[in-house]
Order: C-alpha cells, then structure tokens, then sequence
C-alpha cells in the first residue's frame, strides 16, 4: 500500500483525472438510478407494495389485464378455496371535484383483503399526491359513468398507478359504474403455483409489473442506460491502467530485477484502484442524497441506500477486472526486455 501510496503522490494530476470521470458516471449512474426506481414508484406503486404472491387473470386476455374477466363462478370457487385471496380490479378514470375540474385517477376496488382497504358505498379513498390540486376530506366527488357522489374518506401514502394516483372505491360501487359484474384479477399472497386456478393465467408480482404498459419500456430503457455507464466506468479503468502500465514498463522491469513479484505489483495496482473509486463513490453518494433534496416536488427520484449499496459494489467488481485485465501484461514483462525498451 506504501508503494501504491507514493505513486500516487508522484503521479496526482493523473489519478485526479481518473477520478473525477468515475465520481462523474458513478453521480450520473446514481442519479439515473433514482429517476428509474422513481418511475417504477409513480408507474406502479400499488401493486410493488403488495406483498410477493400471484396474479391471476383470464387466459384469454392475453396477457392484458383490462381485457381480463373472471365469471362469477370461478371468483366464487377460488375465494372460497383459498381464504387470503382476494378478486380486484384496476381501471383508469377521472372524477370531478366539487369545483367540476376533471382530476385523472385509477380506480380500484377489491374483496375483503388484508391488503387492500376496506371502502363503504358512497366513499372513497384518494393517494395523497390528489391533495395538492386542492382536494380535502369530506369533499363530495362525481363521475360522469356513476350516478351517485363519492364523499372523501381520506388519503393514503405511495399509492400509484399508471403515473395516477389510485382512488379506492366500493366494489359495488365499482360494478355500478363500470356496467359489470366481474372483476379483472384474483391476487393470492404468498402463491407460487401459476396454475392453482383452472382457466386462469397465473403471474407473479415481477411478471404482472411487464404487463402494465409502458412499465417494461421505461425500465428497460433507464435500466440499460445505468448498465451502460457501468461498463463505461470499467473501460475506464482498463484503458488508464494499461497507458500506466505502458509507461512503467521499464520500472516493472527494474522492479522485477531487484526481485519483486508480479503479485506485489498486482497489489499495488487494485489499491490504487479501491483508493480511487471509494473516495469517488464516497462524494457521488453524497452529492445524490443532495441532488435528492433539491430535485423539483414533481420529479419521481428514488433512490434507496440499498440500490445505492449495490450499485457502488458494482463499480468496485467492474473496476476490479477492468484493472485486473489491464495489469495481464505486467505478468508477461521480462526484466532485461523491459529495462532496454524503457532506454529507448
């Protein structure tokens, strides 16, 4: 650590540089990231905070929840056969507020469930991010397919849908607005059996999430830019190490001569670069928590200590065998060879 110390000191402008692009694309890495897992909040809070169990819709619906049907008979034979089940369903829609402006919202409405609320006729329970357009409880809502009025019962927290917030409504109410009397989804908690009901497609809670549109599309798209940065960051180290490595070939060579080991110099190599990427991970954690604080009330940012955990061991492994592969020449470096390259 001495040697890889000093080196260093000699040689500050350089590993500065190096440093300052990985504290830049691990901060880009981090904020993308948030933005990500922000997104996948506001596209779909609902039903990640459910616990891990399977969906399941009509097989003939594709794969496309809105299309689903579940009869009469088989919701009856399922909830019955399976205590902690429970039949729902999940539709976009719009209410009037008292001041008849139209504000977007998914409607949802369920069975007796542990997981769900339990909404009375006539009421009905908003996400509190419909608070802010000026909503308060005990406000009377309307819907243009409804003949009644929902009075607010009040807000819940993190309940997201299609980038809406979700309204918990009655599920009779629900049938009476929709013209239906069949829901959509039978969610049970802790299934992992695809095919526990006949005639219905099962789901976990991963794959349900890719059959919600644009949800795939926008992680897929976010997911492979911070991939991308991730790789960028290992080239990084490959290329700045081998032009090192390219330079000192003479001193490995001297090295090598007065009987130090190739495993001392591989040493001195991942030390510099742990040194390097854990002060630049250090600083890019902190400017994200910052960048967290001030970023615009509307901006889904979020940005977990465990996603950035493992986003920073990431870098740690990639940078490893970035350097790693770049130090293979230092193996091959013979004493008298490299000190008469290094005089030319």
């Amino acid at each position: 650590m001495n040697l890889a110390w000093k080196e260093m000191k000699k040689n500050k402008a350089k590993f500065l540089i190096l440093g300052s692009i990985i504290f830049l694309v691990s901060l880009l890495t981090f904020i993308i990231s948030g933005l990500a897992n922000g997104l996948s909040q506001d596209n779909a809070a609902l039903i990640k905070d459910l616990p891990d169990g399977q969906f399941y819709m009509n097989k003939n619906a594709d794969k496309t929840f809105t299309l689903s049907r579940i009869d009469n008979d088989t919701q009856e034979k399922s909830l019955n056969n399976h205590k902690d089940a429970s039949a729902l369903s999940i539709q976009m829609g719009f209410v009037n507020d008292e001041d008849g402006k139209q504000q977007s919202v998914a409607f949802v409405a369920s069975t007796d469930s542990t997981y769900l609320p339990k909404i009375k006729a006539g009421e009905i329970l908003l996400d509190r991010t419909i608070e802010k357009k000026g909503i308060d409880v005990g406000d009377t809502l309307t819907n243009n397919q409804f003949n009644g009025a929902f009075k607010v019962q009040g807000f819940v927290d993190q309940k997201k849908f299609s980038h809406a917030p979700v309204a918990f409504i009655n599920i009779d109410d629900y049938k009476k607005m929709y013209r239906t009397d069949e829901m959509q989804l039978i969610f049970l908690p802790g299934g992992d059996t695809a095919d526990a009901f006949p005639g219905l497609q099962g789901f976990s809670k991963q794959a349900f999430l890719k059959t919600i549109p644009s949800y795939q599309a926008e992680q897929m798209s976010l997911n492979m830019i911070v991939w991308f940065l991730v790789v960028i960051s290992g080239m990084l180290f490959a290329i700045f190490f081998y032009m090192m490595n390219v330079q000192k070939i003479g001193l490995y060579g001297i090295l090598k001569a007065i009987g130090l080991k190739t495993s001392r110099l591989f040493r001195m190599m991942w030390t510099q670069m742990i040194m390097i990427t854990a002060a630049s991970l250090v600083l890019s954690i902190i400017f994200s928590q910052f960048f967290k604080m001030i970023a615009p009330e509307g901006m889904p940012f979020h940005l977990t200590m465990g996603t950035t955990a493992q986003l920073s061991g990431i870098f740690v492994m990639i940078g490893f065998i970035g350097a790693t592969l770049s130090g293979i020449q230092m193996k091959k470096v013979q004493p008298l060879q490299a000190i008469q390259q290094g005089e030319m």
